[in-house]
């Protein structure tokens, strides 16, 4: 109610001096998104499409002045709330009937005319229909006026249009406050930052042959043309090394942000590539090569790189775009910019993990349309194609459709198993940095599995799986953390120390520069606390998912979602639904989850096992791993907590490694070998020679820092490990 009313007195103020824009040339120059809300959110400028001749640098017209300013909606990047009752399609529908507005189908969003803007003459076609609602999530975009917002502004703004009895309404309304001083001029700072890399960067055409040439071995780009280079506007920048990637705004071609690549050579010959962009990368979307999308253009080839959208650009003709993160994530405000296209061809790189994301990205943009190009030897990512002399065209024309039957053949899976088999270690998943001993045992880290996570009350379970999904964070696993048990700050402080390790308390003018690299992290925190229901639990799941493509979701823990049920029905047959619940989502969401259950209360001398996990035997059941913390009470020194796996659905390997808590950094880590000292104990003379022998054993296994295989408890309760 509060936000109608601002709404509508912000019109009449509005309209009182004449603001109302007819056409995007009267807009003022405040741009209601500012630049971190991409400034090229202009959704689709499909008039322009530069010829091969034409030239970027006679046509940037960067704005460097913004007046900036924030919208009312919000842009909860880390934090993920959901309403009480999820939005669908049919509620989109059913209220756009109610206000008599018209629309139509898109592959991913309706399609209706802009309530910011005059209305088109009658007899318009389809093309007028410029603004775009998400049918996921209700996000609406105005490509013609640049206006986006979420879908109760949308509401809002057409509420007091039509109670003002207008045909439109001025995209003004939707201002929120201004913007702070600080965060003005750091916007400034990344602007000029973008021009003076921009400006100081060369063309391909004013270096020199032998210069041309160099560059193009670094990167290995030999094969792209120095036309194709200038077709793109990408150029190189002397003081770095880089290859500058620009980022054009769709709707007037201005200079919006920069991708710079950089190449470096290691000891081992090898070479690595990094990337850097201004602004950063989760505050700005852009799909590069989108200016050179024509307005008729229905067919495009979707790429990882962009490198990969210039080979396939010049190799096959077809109008090609790069995702601005690659295969980790494809976020929803892009949609619209892929809704003129009637076949999506995804050609995201040439291993598993590009392929998996090809699976995900066609569910957000419609499977009828999608086709897939899966990796192999003679089907490798689109440079390595072109520089291997391989028919590209031919490739994208022998993509397999993304729509499949409920059943299948085995012909059908023949290049999907071959493709397991070749890529055994991509299949096994991300690998942990942190712990290799898990590496050794599960393998690693893979999308649509079910882990249950148990471990003593107090024994640092939250702790202990927070610095596993951390190590998986920082190697770029979008991960959203559900803690019903701690609250979001103190979570967020644990993860923090942890990513520094250190104690950033004693370390405060420190504190900016770790923040800064933590907030850069795919991670994203529900606003949750204490007793919950599932429903809204997982309904919030699939929401990020559709986002920011989680792959990674975390629920500390399950009794906290047993209290919100019927109490009348048994506690067990509501665990048992719970669990189901979600291992279903993990399978069809392609999502791994990490569920952390509780308990039976066990004695103080006896290790728990995997009938420990509290409830009925579904739990273990339903898992693909089972990891137990394993603590001994009785004992108060390095080398009382290990961690047990024992169950591994990928392999079968289970096994057991010692773990060691540094307060410090509260951190968990295998000890490092011959590092630990045993200490001497008295071992009673009425034992056998043979028990003295296993006891001598073991002892030197554990000083060895070596993990066992089994279930069983192989460290003596007697033994007391003193670290140097």
């Amino acid at each position: 109610m509060w936000r109608s009313r601002f709404l509508r007195g912000a019109g009449w103020l509005l309209q009182g001096t004449g603001c109302i824009p007819c056409k995007p040339s009267h807009l003022p120059p405040w741009r209601y998104l500012s630049f971190y809300q991409p400034c090229l959110n202009p959704v689709l400028q499909r008039s322009f499409r530069a010829p091969t001749w034409y030239c970027f640098e006679n046509r940037l017209r960067p704005a460097v002045a913004l007046n900036f300013c924030r919208t009312l909606r919000k842009d909860a990047k880390s934090l993920i709330d959901f309403p009480a009752q999820p939005l669908t399609v049919t509620d989109i529908k059913q209220y756009l009937r109610s206000k008599d507005i018209p629309f139509y189908d898109g592959y991913s969003c309706l399609h209706a005319p802009s309530i910011f803007m005059e209305p088109a003459p009658e007899g318009s076609v389809k093309e007028h229909y410029s603004l775009f609602i998400d049918k996921t999530t209700g996000q609406f975009q105005c490509k013609e006026t640049l206006v986006e917002g979420s879908w109760e502004d949308l509401q809002d703004c057409i509420e007091v249009m039509l109670n003002e009895n207008q045909t439109s309404i001025s995209p003004n309304v939707l201002l929120g406050f201004p913007e702070s001083m600080e965060e003005q001029e750091e916007r400034e700072m990344e602007m000029k930052e973008v021009q003076r890399i921009w400006s100081s960067s060369v063309p391909f055409s004013d270096l020199l042959d032998e210069e041309v040439q160099l560059i193009k071995t670094m990167f290995q780009i030999g094969k792209l043309t120095n036309a194709t280079l200038k077709k793109f506007g990408v150029r190189f920048f002397k003081p770095t090394k880089s290859l500058v990637f620009p980022w054009f705004s769709g709707h007037d071609s201005g200079l919006r942000g920069v991708k710079l690549l950089s190449a470096a050579a290691k000891g081992d010959g090898k070479v690595v590539y990094t990337e850097a962009t201004v602004p950063k990368i989760s505050s700005y979307h852009n799909l590069f090569g989108l200016p050179l999308i024509g307005r008729k253009d229905g067919e495009v080839v979707l790429t990882g790189r962009e490198i990969d959208s210039m080979a396939v650009s010049q190799a096959t003709g077809l109008p090609s775009l790069a995702l601005p993160r690659g295969v980790s994530c494809l976020p929803p405000i892009l949609l619209p910019y892929l809704e003129q296209f009637k076949k999506v061809t995804l050609w995201l790189g040439g291993d598993i993990r590009s392929w998996e994301a090809s699976k995900i990205f066609s569910r957000k943009l419609g499977l009828k349309r999608c086709s897939l190009i899966r990796p192999g030897d003679f089907q490798p990512c689109p440079s390595e194609a072109l520089a291997q002399g391989r028919n590209l065209a031919r490739i994208v024309k022998a993509s397999i459709p993304a729509a499949h039957k409920s059943i299948v053949s085995f012909k059908q899976l023949r290049e999907d198993v071959y493709g397991e088999l070749a890529n055994v270690e991509q299949v096994a998943g991300i690998q942990w940095s942190r712990f290799p001993e898990l590496n050794r045992i599960l393998k690693g880290h893979r999308k649509g599995e079910l882990t249950v996570f148990t471990g003593p009350t107090g024994s640092g379970k939250t702790t202990f799986i927070s610095e596993l999904a951390l190590d998986l964070c920082m190697q770029g696993v979008n991960t959203l953390w559900g803690s019903f048990e701690i609250n979001n700050v103190r979570l967020a402080k644990i993860m923090l120390t942890q990513f520094a390790k250190q104690r950033l308390e004693e370390n405060l003018d420190q504190y900016d520069m770790w923040a800064d690299k933590f907030e850069d992290l795919p991670l994203y925190f529900m606003t949750f606390h204490g007793q919950q229901n599932i429903k809204a639990v997982l309904d919030t799941m699939q929401h990020a998912v559709y986002l920011y493509d989680i792959s990674h979701v975390i629920i500390d823990n399950l009794q906290f979602m047993m209290g919100q049920e019927n109490l009348s029905v048994d506690k067990f047959a509501v665990q048992d639904h719970i669990i189901g619940a979600f291992r279903k989502f993990a399978t069809n969401s392609c999502c791994h989850v990490t569920l952390i259950i509780h308990p039976r209360k066990e004695e103080d001398d006896k290790e728990l096992q995997t009938a420990s996990i509290f409830g009925t035997a579904k739990a273990s059941q339903e898992a693909d791993n089972v990891l137990i913390l394993q603590e001994k009470k009785l004992v108060t020194c390095p080398g009382r907590r290990s961690l047990q796996v024992a169950k591994n659905r990928f392999d079968g390997d289970v096994g057991i490694f010692p773990l060691e808590f540094n307060k410090a950094s509260l951190t968990f880590s295998a000890p490092v070998k011959g590092k630990q000292k045993l200490r001497k104990v008295k071992v009673d003379k009425n034992n056998s020679t043979e028990e003295i022998e296993e006891t001598e054993l073991k002892e030197k296994s554990l000083a060895d820092g070596d993990s066992y295989s089994g279930q069983q408890n192989f460290w003596p309760e007697v033994l007391c490990c003193n670290s140097d």
